[in-house]
């Protein structure tokens, strides 16, 4: 395993940096609406009393220390990667004891990121093939102090296998534990372009939402993508 105190750290500042997300879950009001993050436990023991499906919403809040939390516009997204964990759903970074949100510094980047997870779904549970689950943009800023596996260091490769995620998640467990923003790192999907893995809501701001994806499946891989109301385009 690469010794994680040999991880230089960068300053890494992005200005409309981009995440693609599911659409399925609405933003949680909790989240949205301007209040103090340290008053969310007693808001929310209040509001579980005439809703007491509220928390599958909002997932496992203590998760995020208080002082990590944000509230206001676009809290949700920022709060859900964190909130909304399992060891069902592992990442480069974490084997899903934790969360992580992945963030890419252009579009196509995150195009290809999710389309290579959306195609390794769609083949492990079988689905015909057609047009298939709705994705949003997200558009966000990225402020942080990040360690940085960009360059040629060859003690990097492991870090970076694009299917074996083992040596990446020891060293994500490793810097976070040490009290590591996060990881910045060139993308896999998608040569010349770079992402980001936060491992604090607070590393990202002023997020808003953009299109609306679709993603066709074609039994063994995504071959066009459609903004939805807008055009379509192949992917080569």
């Amino acid at each position: 395993m690469i010794d994680a105190t040999g991880v230089p750290v960068s300053e890494v500042h992005w200005r409309g940096a981009r995440r693609i997300i599911r659409s399925m879950h609405p933003p949680v009001d909790l989240f949205e609406d301007i209040a103090d993050p340290e008053d969310w436990p007693l808001l929310i023991a209040a509001e579980q009393r005439t809703n007491p499906r509220l928390m599958e919403t909002i997932g496992a809040l203590d998760l995020v220390p208080p002082e990590r939390r944000v509230a206001g516009p676009g809290a949700s997204f920022l709060m859900a990667p964190f909130t909304h964990v399992s060891r069902d759903r592992p990442s480069r970074f974490s084997a899903g004891d934790y969360g992580v949100m992945y963030v890419a510094d252009r579009f196509e980047t995150a195009l290809f990121e999710t389309m290579h997870h959306h195609a390794m779904f769609m083949a492990a549970t079988r689905e015909a093939p057609g047009w298939t689950s709705q994705f949003r943009e997200l558009v966000l800023d990225v402020d942080a102090a990040l360690h940085d596996l960009r360059g040629d260091d060859p003690e990097f490769l492991p870090i970076l296998d694009p299917d074996n995620y083992s040596a990446a998640q020891q060293l994500g467990a490793a810097l976070r534990q040490g009290g590591s923003g996060g990881i910045v790192y060139p993308s896999v999907r998608d040569a010349g372009g770079t992402c980001a893995g936060l491992f604090h809501p607070d590393m990202a701001g002023n997020v808003v939402q953009a299109r609306h994806l679709d993603y066709h499946w074609d039994g063994s891989r995504v071959d066009f993508y459609r903004e939805v109301g807008g055009s379509v385009y192949r992917i080569r």
